[in-house]
C-alpha cells in the first residue's frame, strides 16, 4: 500500500497476512520497498512461525522479483518430506493473476480496512510516526477488533493452531 506523511514523501506498506487465522503477521513500514525487504520479512516470519505450504502474493515488482523467486524456491528446495508420498515442508508461490484482486481477496480486504480504519483518518508527521501508528494499529487487529468471518473474535486466539495445518500466508 501508498501513503504519505505530511511533508508530501510517500511510503509503502508491506502487509503480510495468515489466510487462514486472518492475522496480520506484520507491516514493514518504509519509504521503498523491494523484493530484499520482502525476503527479510518472510525469513523472519519463517523462523517465528515456520514454513507455510503457500506464499499468495499480488504482481507488485517486489513480488515478481527474480531474486524473490529463486528464494522462494530455494527454501522449498531445502526442506524435506515427513515420510513418503506426504507433501514437502517447504513453500511455493501461489500468485494472483494481474488484474485478479478476487484471488487476493483476504489481502484487498484487509488493505481496505486499513486504509478506511488507519491510514484516511491519520496525519503522520514522519516516517517513525507511521511505524508506531500502524504497528499498534495491527496489534488491534488481532487482538482487539472483531472479524465477523471468526464469529466476531479477533484473529489472534485462532493463530495457535499448529502451523502444518495452516494453509496459507500471504
Amino acid at each position: 500500500m501508498h501513503h504519505r506523511t505530511d511533508d508530501g514523501r510517500a511510503f509503502r506498506t508491506l502487509n503480510i497476512l495468515d489466510e487462514y487465522s486472518r492475522e496480520c503477521l506484520a507491516i514493514r513500514v518504509k519509504r521503498k520497498l523491494n523484493s530484499n525487504e520482502v525476503i527479510d520479512a518472510l525469513t523472519d516470519l519463517f523462523i517465528l512461525r515456520g514454513i507455510p505450504a503457500y506464499i499468495r502474493s499480488d504482481n507488485g515488482p517486489e513480488f515478481i522479483a527474480e531474486a524473490l523467486r529463486d528464494w522462494i524456491n530455494a527454501v522449498g528446495a531445502k526442506t524435506a518430506y515427513i515420510e513418503p508420498g506426504s507433501r514437502p515442508l517447504g513453500t511455493s508461490p501461489c500468485d494472483a493473476l494481474p488484474g485478479s484482486a478476487w484471488e487476493n481477496g483476504y489481502c484487498e480486504s484487509f488493505n481496505g480496512r486499513m486504509r478506511d480504519e488507519l491510514l484516511n483518518g491519520e496525519i503522520f508527521y514522519s516516517l517513525r510516526e507511521a511505524q508506531i501508528i500502524i504497528e499498534r494499529w495491527r496489534n488491534h487487529y488481532n487482538t482487539r477488533r472483531p472479524h465477523s468471518a471468526l464469529g466476531y473474535r479477533p484473529p489472534a486466539p485462532e493463530a495457535t493452531i499448529p502451523v502444518d495445518q495452516r494453509p496459507v500466508m500471504h
